[in-house]
């Protein structure tokens, strides 16, 4: 199949290698998917409905839930029933819209997770300048700009994407329109997108995880000084569910697929770490983010006694 300079469609392997043996992988699959969506569904109204979480403590965990949301939006659904179908084919412009929101996404889950950080920095460092520094305007400053530039910056990126020469083929070795698999079906000097990916990573993913780094080691100062075991504790715990999603953020190896040339990847590689970032860390972090937060696992019994009760008053 050559010169096919602007496909219509293509096609996407996603886990054809395993033959009819993949159709068993859609239950599993749509168990996770639909408890990390209800999962994270419960998170973002409780935060949203209850005033006992109306903090701006809670205002970016809720942020984060939604986008662990949305990026399994954009990916899962179509995985799963390409899994029970022969043909997995996706339209060009479909495509292109699956490649813009979910790399927009992934970018500003990093960058929230950054102010994440900031906000605990402050609120432990500066307990007393808490309240000026870290105001409900500069919270909606910040998740506002964590969201508006990967949306800006994914632009030239899905420009260029669509509009290289694609005259390798129409196939993609995926189960969605990733980076690697894309450039390399194209004939075209990509070398000014590949340099545009980079400085994106730079500027989303290893900024963002410097950010967090220093924000953690003035923290951990600031906490071996205070005398107190108490305070110790009280410190580490209002960071421990942070500290969690920040390991599994980014020890999925999503820097690795950020920063390396796109053709250099490895597509059985990407494939799976690809899978684990959307299908598995969702899942996990329902339970970082509740279990690790005694206001809103109180805030989710509360809910569920009144649930019980309103049962049995029925």
């Amino acid at each position: 199949m050559t010169n096919l300079s602007h496909p219509s469609e293509f096609v996407l392997l996603g886990f054809s290698s395993f033959g009819e043996l993949q159709v068993l992988l859609c239950g599993p699959f749509l168990m996770l998917y639909l408890l990390a969506f209800m999962g994270n569904t419960v998170i973002i109204v409780t935060v949203t409905a209850n005033t006992n979480v109306h903090t701006p403590m809670y205002f970016f965990p809720g942020n984060f839930s939604l986008l662990e949301t949305l990026v399994t939006i954009t990916t899962v659904p179509r995985m799963l029933s390409d899994l029970l179908v022969p043909c997995k084919v996706i339209s060009f412009n479909g495509c292109m819209a699956q490649f813009y929101f979910y790399f927009s996404l992934g970018s500003t889950s990093f960058l929230i997770l950054s102010d994440m950080a900031l906000d605990h920095f402050v609120a432990i460092c500066h307990p007393l300048r808490c309240g000026t520094l870290m105001s409900w305007d500069v919270y909606i400053q910040l998740a506002g700009a964590s969201w508006a530039a990967p949306f800006l910056a994914m632009v030239p990126t899905v420009f260029f994407q669509a509009y290289v020469s694609y005259c390798h083929d129409n196939i993609i070795n995926h189960f969605f329109c990733d980076n690697a698999p894309l450039l390399q079906l194209s004939c075209s000097d990509t070398s000014l997108q590949e340099f545009w990916d980079f400085v994106m990573a730079l500027a989303f993913v290893l900024s963002s995880f410097l950010v967090t780094l220093i924000s953690y080691g003035y923290i951990v100062t600031t906490v071996l000084r205070i005398p107190s075991a108490s305070g110790h504790q009280k410190a580490f715990s209002t960071c421990g569910s942070h500290l969690t999603l920040v390991f599994i953020g980014y020890r999925s190896g999503t820097v690795f697929l950020h920063v390396r040339s796109g053709k250099e990847h490895s597509m059985e590689v990407n494939k799976t770490i690809a899978l684990v970032t959307s299908v598995l860390t969702p899942f996990l972090n329902i339970f970082i983010l509740t279990l690790c937060n005694e206001t809103v696992k109180a805030v989710l019994q509360g809910q569920m006694q009144r649930l019980k009760g309103l049962y049995k008053a029925l």
